[in-house]
């Protein structure tokens, strides 16, 4: 699973980074990024404008926003199965962009050790996702998205048995635009170990929203 990430780059280098109609506003670089929490999403690669989801996925069906508190994490392998977010898998992947994240390894004795993850190059990245749209009885709207998880390579193995799906940056609007079920399944594979880095960090609360 991947619980907390970080987004900490300034608003031009994202732009850049996912060639975005422009740069957005309000920015706020974060390091310790939570489920339930809003984040950078973005949707519509004919739109390329970030905006905010909560972090847990919401289904449509669902009588009340609490089951997204689970549902922060899907598994590539079971993505088109499940329920929760076959749906979304069909019509509505997104990227969500970040430039690290954190997993955690158990100690013999004490608490667990975190542990950052990045690129070598350190650059944003795009984790590949899904998300919905949930409308309550009220007739309130909200669009949560979730995180796709797959295997984890030689550099995470050792932490957690499972990472996020990082996107390539020639693929990741392919995630959105691709229609072929068999095509975007090939995409949720292991990022290359050799192309990241790691390292241990200390422990650190959530990012305030």
């Amino acid at each position: 699973m991947c619980g907390r990430f970080t987004l900490g780059v300034e608003p031009v280098e994202l732009q850049e980074a996912f060639d975005l109609s422009e740069a957005p506003m309000d920015w706020v670089l974060r390091e310790n990024i939570a489920p339930t929490q809003p984040i950078a999403v973005l949707a519509f690669a004919d739109n390329r404008k970030i905006e905010y989801m909560r972090w847990g996925l919401v289904p449509s069906w669902a009588r009340d926003i609490s089951i997204g508190n689970k549902l922060f994490n899907a598994r590539a392998e079971t993505i088109q199965e499940k329920p929760s977010f076959r749906t979304a898998f069909a019509r509505r992947r997104c990227l969500i962009p970040a430039d690290g994240f954190y997993e955690w390894q158990k100690q013999e004795k004490g608490p667990s050790k975190p542990y950052r993850f990045q690129l070598l190059e350190k650059k944003p990245f795009a984790f590949a996702g899904l998300w919905e749209i949930w409308r309550s009885p009220e007739g309130d709207e909200l669009k949560s998205c979730t995180l796709i998880t797959t295997e984890a390579n030689s550099l995470v193995a050792p932490v957690h048995s499972r990472m996020p799906v990082i996107l390539s940056a020639e693929g990741c609007w392919l995630w959105i635009e691709g229609r072929d079920p068999a095509n975007l399944q090939s995409m949720l594979k292991t990022y290359p170990a050799d192309k990241m880095e790691s390292f241990a960090v200390a422990r650190m609360p959530k990012d305030p929203i």
